[in-house]
């Protein structure tokens, strides 16, 4: 009997207790933590994430600005480019792209900057300043240097100021024949083949590369110097009496 009666004073004292605080039982509980404190967890959680997926996105929609571009392009390009593939590959106008060309050209010269961006009959070029030449001997092979012979300087003139032209015409201007200058125009890349003229034989027609423009500080053939008439008929007497010369001996 006394053990029927404690187990039922046993079970009464436990159910008194259920419900209760823990800390007017004595009953020892597991620390889960304050709702506070889960609160909190909660709630930083999806702010995390979310920050995560904003700096995603924000580096995935990140555009270079058009200068980034068109240094990009020219700095890979090596030759020069024209305006309207500039324009075509920053989906904007020609006028924009010109814009925003001349606004780094005037920068890189006026920064203290070893490149600048040459403008070529319309296209334009990235290459080093030349007054760091001597530097830049230092550390690669000297080029050869191309010499220009009056003969050459002569009918590079020619082409230059009457391109296309054919051989035949330079050789009439001339007065003498003009395939060793020529070919070496050629070789030293101020001179290239242009087309064929629409005659019979088809003679090969010449004109003036960028390497011309670059060599003599030109954008264009608009710049080269204009010939006075009275400059043209003097040149040809001159060709003439010395051709004349030639004859005799």
């Amino acid at each position: 009997m006394d053990s029927m009666d404690q187990n039922r004073q046993d079970a009464v004292s436990i159910q008194d207790t259920e419900g209760k605080d823990p800390e007017t039982t004595g009953v020892p509980q597991a620390d889960h933590g304050t709702d506070t404190d889960m609160e909190c967890v909660e709630r930083n959680e999806p702010d995390i994430r979310k920050a995560d997926i904003k700096k995603t996105k924000d580096e995935e929609s990140h555009v270079p600005g058009p200068e980034a571009v068109i240094e990009a392009i020219l700095f890979t390009m090596g030759d020069s480019v024209p305006l309207e593939k500039l324009a075509s590959a920053l989906e904007i106008s020609g006028e924009e792209a010109e814009a925003v060309v001349k606004q780094m050209m005037e920068r890189y010269e006026q920064e203290d900057r070893g490149v600048r961006i040459i403008e070529l009959d319309g296209a334009y070029q990235m290459c080093t300043k030349k007054q760091l030449y001597e530097y830049l001997i230092r550390v690669a092979s000297q080029p050869k240097k191309q010499i220009l012979t009056d003969v050459l300087l002569e009918t590079l003139s020619i082409i230059a100021y009457k391109q296309p032209v054919t051989k035949q015409e330079i050789e009439k201007i001339r007065g003498v024949s003009s395939s060793h200058a020529l070919n070496k125009l050629v070789e030293y890349e101020l001179v290239c083949e242009v087309g064929r003229l629409d005659a019979p034989g088809r003679p090969l027609l010449f004109g003036t590369t960028e390497v011309f423009l670059r060599n003599f500080g030109v954008n264009s053939l608009d710049e080269l110097p204009r010939m006075e008439p009275e400059q043209v008929e003097e040149f040809r007497q001159e060709a003439e009496e010395e051709l004349e010369i030639r004859l005799k001996v």
